[in-house]
């Protein structure tokens, strides 16, 4: 481990203990030195520019920084990217194919006008993702989405739509 001096915007140096880590993002292997205390959510928000990983109350409650690590979801602005090492993690910019044509789910969530104002879409779609991805049982009721949606926090919507969109999403994946 070694420390760096590093100055703030304004102009404050402290001395953070730096790692090397290794991890797979989206498919990509990357390896990067980073304080110790760096955030995933920050590792991958600002040193990767993949802003599509939102962060909302940093304290794991609402979902919005919601990746899949290892293929499930996790929440990144609890785990420190050190944590990370060795891990697969995919944000919501890989759903989205290479051509740019949407993921079924992104799909189904345009289709059914399932988001309004977009922050907590990200998280809420991986979350969905390692459900749908997981080989488990689905529960497809309005009851079962509901409980697979109760990590993720949405101010704007009713979910009413978001519930259809899983539910679209799911039928095209051929897993109703």
């Amino acid at each position: 481990m070694r420390t760096q001096r590093t100055a703030n915007k304004l102009g404050v140096r402290s001395v953070d203990p730096q790692v090397n880590v290794t991890l797979t993002v989206n498919g990509e292997t990357i390896s990067r030195s980073v304080s110790t205390r760096m955030l995933l959510s920050d590792f991958l928000r600002h040193e990767l520019g993949l802003t599509g990983t939102h962060v909302g109350c940093e304290h794991g409650v609402c979902g919005a920084c919601t990746v899949l690590i290892n293929g499930r979801s996790g929440r990144s602005c609890l785990t420190l990217a050190v944590q990370a090492e060795g891990a697969d993690i995919r944000t919501v910019e890989s759903l989205a194919g290479e051509d740019g044509a949407l993921h079924p789910l992104q799909q189904a969530f345009q289709e059914n006008h399932a988001l309004q104002c977009g922050y907590c879409t990200p998280g809420m779609l991986m979350n969905i993702v390692s459900h749908l991805e997981s080989g488990r049982p689905l529960d497809l009721t309005d009851e079962g989405i509901r409980e697979m949606l109760s990590g993720n926090l949405c101010r704007c919507t009713g979910y009413q739509n978001i519930i259809a969109a899983v539910r679209s999403a799911a039928s095209a994946l051929g897993k109703s």
